[in-house]
């Protein structure tokens, strides 16, 4: 089976210690597109996890590369105007002739990321409803046709241009491993993308019960992308290997890295190990990864994916 491989780059990173300058982050964009990688990623935060705005990088790596696919890991769309974020991400797909993947998710409930929802005005325990509306209109948006919509947003015979370059809009991929969260991706959505827990059995598992609910919506289980959300460490001494993955996710979260471990997927180990892992996910039917890596050598670490992607393909 051929899987693609992505790399998740390190904008949360970058802040994390004082960088925020964004010349690293597009040398690196061009390096990934020049060895070869399938795609590259960017995560979202407002306040909770500071970083560099997704969707300005993503247009900016795009202008400056000619193959590989840009996505969000994912965005919060209900931290944004929907008819905002339909034009944004039309001119972003005519920037990439068709290159970019909308990973989108409902965030998870932690005290830091209902703070974020309240600073923007965003009631937290609507984000739900409220990201499936704006995906909805957004789509609405994208066919270039008049719009008239009366909900949590009124729109009145609106004509979005450009319409996106890819005919209906970008591939939009959504997350969760719930029930709730399998139907939505089943029923709306062009990819499922999680970020865990467990391993690929774990994700196998949930995946054959979404493309059950995707044959009760009528749709053809065949056209949902099936993808992964990974984070990955990977040293010949394993016990090292293990004690970076801890230090990595405390660090980014601010939060036991223990206890994050548990909730998405994670692994620490050699070469051999990591690919043996990373294999459940391709035999569960997983098409696209997106590898977040621990450390810091980040043009090295594109290099090992590389290596890495070629038992695949």
């Amino acid at each position: 089976m051929t899987l693609s491989l992505g790399y998740l780059l390190p904008t949360r990173e970058r802040i994390m210690v004082g960088v925020h300058e964004t010349g690293q982050i597009l040398k690196l964009g061009d390096h990934a597109d020049n060895i070869g990688l399938d795609s590259v990623w960017i995560g979202d935060s407002l306040l909770a996890k500071p970083r560099h705005d997704p969707l300005s990088l993503i247009s900016a790596i795009a202008g400056r590369t000619e193959k590989i696919q840009m996505g969000t890991a994912v965005l919060l769309p209900m931290l944004r105007n929907p008819v905002l974020l339909a034009h944004q991400v039309s001119t972003m797909d005519h920037i990439s002739e068709g290159r970019i993947i909308l990973g989108i998710g409902t965030a998870r409930d932690v005290p830091a990321i209902r703070n974020e929802f309240e600073a923007a005005g965003v009631p937290f325990e609507k984000r739900i409803g409220t990201m499936l509306e704006q995906m909805r209109l957004c789509r609405a948006l994208w066919t270039g046709e008049k719009t008239d919509w009366e909900g949590r947003w009124t729109v009145k015979g609106a004509e979005l241009a450009p319409v996106p370059y890819t005919k209906g809009g970008p591939p939009i991929w959504s997350g969760g491993g719930v029930p709730a969260a399998l139907k939505r991706s089943a029923r709306y959505f062009d990819g499922w993308f999680p970020s865990g827990p467990g391993n690929g059995k774990n994700w196998s598992e949930s995946w054959n019960e979404l493309q059950g609910y995707a044959r009760e919506a009528n749709r053809d289980p065949a056209d949902i992308v099936g993808a992964a959300y990974v984070t990955v460490a990977i040293n010949d001494d394993v016990a090292k290997a293990e004690a970076e993955l801890i230090e990595y996710l405390t660090s980014y979260y601010l939060r036991p890295g223990e206890e994050i471990r548990d909730q998405q997927y994670c692994v620490a180990g050699d070469r051999n190990a990591v690919t043996d892992w990373l294999n459940e996910f391709v035999e569960g039917g997983a098409s696209h990864i997106c590898v977040r890596f621990t450390g810091s050598e980040d043009q090295k670490q594109m290099d090992e994916l590389a290596r890495l992607r070629e038992a695949w393909n």
